[in-house]
């Protein structure tokens, strides 16, 4: 089988398939223009500037207010995804709904909120939550904290997720790298969730924090060990993973006092 780069499913193929989907809600929206667009304007790009690409054409193509854009996205994003895979694979077309409202939603957050909220349920709004953590602090915090408990386990890994200080492909969270003290309520909510989906997300959030806060997340952890849950154990030995091979005494004795 012929390997293809991820980047080359952001093209005029993916424009073909947003336009159908959109002009089956809005027969306004001038399908011709948008791929033409999307496909004179990716050819020498790589994926995160197809992406831009393709989101900056449906912003350029659809209503201008953002209320009205979005609630015509939503309309298309299908149902959720009911399984912890498939994000990237059948959800991948997604990624330039999801930027639209990283680039496009700042200044309009309840409505981002909401669409963030759809989106990372059947792809992932990781990425997309993060300008608005960096803008609204406080207020998206409250928001994250509440997803923390969300019956969507695709929710509540966003409720982690989007909040590492390190998180892979996306820009650093310096406020977190700095003091990641607002965050722990949140992983307080998570530290016995039955989803592997989330557990990995929340391990992965204390091995970022162990990098920058050594001893603020060897606290956490040491405080979650006490009395833990079999999802606990788990989280607690996949987030000193690399503590581990450092052969960190501190570390390798709390993994000892969990078997």
């Amino acid at each position: 089988m012929t390997y293809t780069p991820l980047k080359y499913y952001f093209g005029k193929d993916l424009a073909e398939l947003l336009s159908s989907k959109i002009t089956a809600i809005y027969p306004s929206f001038d399908a011709k223009d948008f791929i033409e667009t999307v496909a004179k304007r990716v050819d020498p790009l790589e994926l995160k500037a197809r992406v831009e690409v393709i989101s900056d054409g449906l912003r350029e193509h659809l209503p201008q207010p953002f209320d009205a854009a979005i609630d015509i996205l939503l309309q298309i994003i299908g149902p959720p995804n009911p399984n912890e895979t498939g994000m990237f694979n059948e959800g991948y077309w997604l990624m330039p709904v999801a930027f639209f409202v990283e680039k496009y939603g700042i200044d309009h957050f309840e409505t981002s909120m909401r669409a963030i909220y759809e989106i990372t349920q059947r792809n992932t709004g990781e990425y997309a939550i993060r300008p608005f953590i960096e803008k609204y602090p406080e207020q998206t915090l409250c928001v994250m904290h509440q997803w923390s408990t969300d019956a969507s386990f695709h929710v509540r890994r966003l409720a982690s997720e989007g909040a590492r200080p390190r998180l892979p492909w996306a820009k650093k969270l310096d406020m977190f790298i700095a003091d990641p003290i607002p965050v722990l309520p949140i992983l307080e909510n998570l530290n016995r969730d039955p989803s592997k989906f989330v557990q990995k997300s929340v391990a992965n959030h204390l091995n970022d924090i162990l990098k920058d806060n050594y001893e603020t997340g060897m606290r956490v952890l040491r405080k979650w060990s006490e009395h833990p849950a079999p999802e606990t154990k788990w989280i607690i030995k996949h987030a000193l993973r690399n503590q581990k091979k450092l052969e960190n005494p501190e570390a390798l004795a709390l993994l000892d006092s969990l078997t």
